[in-house]
């Protein structure tokens, strides 16, 4: 890294566009029932302004990454966000649903290629003793962007109309671009040979599991057309990605997905983790906002308040978890962290009855703040901790797209045990009764059931959050770091993937010469990976 970085200015600057991509994924769902009213579509039809953008967004995660490594995370970060911007001003200005549609597969192809390079960013200009503290900014993003984007949403679309949902991303486009172009420093890059093959198979397995997922329900799990089935779509897809696999085992020029990745356990921990907490996170807010209102009949607006110490407390608490996590192994705090978030699920589990008064809800929301303010700096920290320098891009990449998967499955799972609790709550109700937004709330005969299945259907997020616990707890390894230094010596060790095994609790600022990383890994490689 070169001495004239300037590491914050640099992150604070891509956080702007990660704020806005957030902040859109919660404010359209808010904009659902005047999207479907405007231009005269179905329910079935609009579902597909979400699926097209979480299909372009998911499918190209791993290949955006690694185009960061290879023409620079920067460039890479300011395509992505122009292409997001202008999507956004062609989604405000559709006049059909098919236009909107499009337009927001556009929306989540520039999303894919400006996520993974915030996080390859952190990695590259950040030393590891600093790392938990960026993480702890980028995880108060995602808090503070999760209050806004309905708050926002419920304003922007009760004033200006739906358009203003997509129509607000232009001018913070803009001043994130040119905060992005003047603070965050030009990496440097590798040429290397593209493997184009591990491109085409990895995106058409991707597209078909993700598809097939996503789509399952709307087919009721059987034919889409012809002998095509949904099943067979998820297995095609999933022999696709075997092959992909195999094709990186062997591809010995340069694979898109470099497989010694895994080696680290941390790196695989952390990536099985963060699939069950896109799990959890996605089957989270379903229930709560369809218990909230539908059968409270709760305004949009005032439904998000209701979530709004969940927020406020995960954005206030995660940059100082962030730093704390830089003093002591994150294992712990995640595990902390983690369980906190479970037992705050299982008590709103416990308290979704329509005779129970707002404040009572409020009390697991500010806990659920606690416990998330514990999991997303120490899960990131310790995927990267062991990252090679050449390797940030594709590393990040792969993270951010197994919890973008896990979000996938998470959506598909909760629809599924949505309908099951709701059948078994209340058998032949009429599900097309359960709409947001219906202001008045449900009948007195079936609200008691339809509330108890909801606090049901919160257990999965209850299970996700627990077994993400168990999983950290019991397998992680405890905290190393790669020793990135400035030196040829230390440089030459990160081309090779060395992993010198120091303790950031010997003091964050304090310098560690090549010669002592060497000799760390020489202790510790074994016995850490």
């Amino acid at each position: 890294m070169n001495r004239s970085t300037r590491p914050w200015p640099a992150l604070w600057a891509l956080v702007i566009g990660f704020f806005m991509i957030l902040v859109d994924t919660t404010i359209v769902s808010i904009a659902y029932p005047a999207i479907l009213a405007d231009l005269d579509t179905d329910l079935t039809t609009v579902i597909w302004v979400t699926s097209a953008y979480l299909l372009a967004y998911a499918v190209p995660l791993l290949i955006t990454g690694r185009l960061g490594d290879r023409f620079g995370p920067k460039r890479v970060y300011l395509v992505g966000l122009v292409v997001f911007t202008l999507a956004s001003l062609w989604c405000g200005l559709s006049g059909e649903i098919a236009m909107l549609i499009a337009a927001r597969a556009a929306q989540g192809l520039g999303a894919a290629l400006m996520t993974p390079q915030t996080m390859a960013v952190i990695t590259r200009v950040f030393p590891p003793n600093q790392r938990g503290a960026a993480m702890g900014l980028w995880g108060s993003v995602a808090g503070v962007a999760t209050l806004l984007g309905p708050i926002l949403g419920g304003v922007l679309v009760d004033s200006l109309g739906w358009q203003w949902v997509f129509f607000v991303n232009v001018p913070v486009g803009i001043i994130a671009f040119v905060a992005a172009w003047r603070l965050v420093p030009s990496l440097e890059t590798r040429v290397h040979r593209f493997d184009w093959l591990g491109v085409v198979l990895s995106a058409v397995g991707m597209f078909l599991i993700v598809f097939g997922v996503q789509e399952g329900p709307t087919y009721d799990w059987g034919t889409i057309v012809g002998p095509v089935t949904v099943w067979g779509v998820i297995v095609a897809g999933v022999i696709v990605m075997a092959g992909f696999i195999a094709w990186q085992a062997l591809n010995r020029a340069e694979p898109l997905l470099p497989l010694g990745l895994f080696r680290d356990r941390n790196f695989a921990l952390s990536n099985v983790a963060i699939s069950l907490v896109g799990v959890a996170m996605t089957a989270m807010p379903l229930p709560l906002a369809f218990f909230l209102q539908v059968a409270l009949g709760l305004p949009p607006t005032q439904a998000a308040l209701m979530l709004a110490p969940m927020a406020v407390v995960s954005g206030v608490l995660a940059p100082f978890v962030g730093r704390f996590s830089d003093r002591v192994d994150p294992k712990w705090v995640a595990v902390a962290g983690l369980s906190t978030s479970a037992v705050a699920l299982g008590w709103y589990a416990a308290v979704l009855r329509p005779d129970a008064p707002l404040w009572l809800l409020l009390l697991p929301s500010a806990l659920l703040g606690i416990g998330i303010s514990g999991v997303f700096a120490p899960l990131a920290s310790t995927a990267t901790r062991n990252l090679a320098r050449e390797h940030a891009g594709a590393g990040s990449g792969v993270y951010t797209l197994t919890r973008q998967v896990g979000s996938v499955l998470g959506s598909a799972a909760i629809a599924a045990l949505m309908s099951v609790a709701l059948s078994a709550q209340l058998p032949g109700f009429d599900a097309e009764e359960a709409t947001p937004g219906a202001g008045g709330g449900l009948p007195a005969a079936v609200v008691d059931g339809f509330s108890v299945a909801m606090g049901h259907s919160l257990l999965l997020a209850v299970a996700a959050f627990a077994l993400c616990a168990v999983v950290v707890l019991c397998f992680a390894r405890p905290k190393v770091t790669v020793g990135w230094g400035e030196g040829p010596d230390a440089s030459s060790a990160a081309r090779g993937g060395a992993s010198a095994g120091l303790d950031a609790t010997a003091g964050a600022g304090e310098s560690v010469h090549a010669e002592a990383s060497a000799r760390a890994e020489v202790s510790t490689s074994g016995a850490e990976r």
